[in-house]
């Protein structure tokens, strides 16, 4: 988000288009209106998958330790931080900027692999991609369980793209001709360098939260995915350890359409 919000145009509000499970992990079913109205020319780029069995359990376990996460020790933290891969494994908090150039104090962020551990021991790509390439850093004595919660929810979220990527090459190829090795779902099993974020957001009193902090920025900037695919879980909101329902109706995940109209998604 990158507007100041008494500037900022109109915003829509939509609901994704969605994809039932039994109909993703059916290879048969024609899925290419449901892909085109979400990925297409006139798409928000977005696609809801309903109904996968495991994910509630695994998105619970793996986000309710986020706020564990954000509240270890100072020097805990600081062995998670990982300047070599500016900061894109690990623990990273207010390393990146906001659209003002002001740090990001606002949130959290736990970087990992959750399918390879070390995707690479040569030298020279983990030199010239280290953002990609390094190991996974890990609090294995300070808090274990996160390792295992991780990797359990991002395999799920990678096996569940990878079932929507065979879907997007049969809609593709019903328009061009594409080779079997260049489609997104080989693209997506050939990578070792599948990246998961666990984001948490400090309370804004504990944020160094001010006024001019006051824009459709403030709390995750304007950016562009960088992945072939992003998988999304629906964010969850606590209070004294308890979760509630989302207290501010402001909240959720802005798009930005083609023709620079805002969005508001309702996943």
């Amino acid at each position: 988000m990158s507007c100041m919000s008494e500037a900022a145009p109109p915003v829509l509000q939509t609901v994704t288009v969605t994809i039932s499970y039994p109909e993703l992990i059916d290879k048969n079913a024609d899925l290419s209106m449901k892909i085109e109205e979400g990925f297409g020319p006139n798409g928000l780029g977005i696609l809801t998958i309903a109904g996968v069995p495991g994910f509630s359990l695994l998105r619970q376990n793996l986000l309710r330790l986020s706020p564990r996460l954000a509240s270890l020790p100072k020097d805990v933290k600081k062995e998670l931080e990982d300047p070599n891969s500016r900061y894109n494994f690990g623990w990273s908090h207010g390393k990146e900027k906001l659209q003002s150039g002001k740090p990001d104090m606002l949130k959290g962020s736990f970087y990992a692999n959750p399918v390879l551990d070390i995707p690479t021991t040569e030298a020279p790509l983990i030199q010239r991609y280290p953002s990609y390439c390094g190991p996974n850093i890990w609090p294995k004595h300070a808090l274990p369980e996160l390792e295992v919660a991780f990797k359990a929810l991002g395999k799920l979220i990678l096996d569940v793209g990878l079932l929507l990527a065979y879907h997007c090459d049969q809609y593709v190829s019903r328009l061009m001709k594409i080779k079997e090795d260049e489609g997104l779902e080989q693209i997506l099993l050939r990578s070792r360098c599948h990246k998961g974020r666990l984001l948490y957001y400090f309370p804004a009193e504990k944020s160094n939260f001010t006024e001019d902090d006051d824009s459709m920025s403030s709390w995750c900037g304007w950016h562009t995915d960088h992945g072939s695919l992003t998988g999304l879980t629906c964010g969850m909101f606590m209070r004294d350890a308890v979760e509630i329902p989302c207290p501010d109706s402001a909240a959720g995940l802005y798009i930005k359409t083609r023709t620079d109209q805002i969005v508001k998604d309702f996943l």
